[in-house]
């Protein structure tokens, strides 16, 4: 006598493994992928990077910005001028003593 023990169909197995693959494929490729999840985080900490190097440049910008007006030919800042004339030219007041 034969058994008639219920077994499952061989296509029914190939299909639900063949979607547990792609179900692990695309779980990989939406964590790890290209355009994954890390791939987020990474480019968001890349993003506050650059945003605190802006602030930096923009900062920079406006000193410059703020010197150049001081030295500017409508508004002139004599103290500014005499320190770039001691940084840039070396050169000092009659009434001061350089040491060394």
């Amino acid at each position: 006598m034969t058994s008639n023990s219920p077994r499952p169909a061989l296509g029914a197995v190939a299909f639900f493994g063949l979607a547990f693959a792609l179900a692990i494929y695309f779980t990989f490729a939406a964590v790890q992928g290209d355009y994954g999840l890390f791939r987020r985080v990474e480019i968001l900490a890349e993003k506050q990077q650059l945003e605190a190097e802006l602030a930096l440049a923009q900062a920079e910008v406006v000193h410059m910005e703020n010197l150049t007006r001081r030295l500017s030919d409508s508004y002139l800042d004599l103290d500014l001028l005499d320190q770039q004339v001691r940084d840039v030219l070396g050169m000092i007041r009659a009434d001061e003593v350089v040491i060394r």
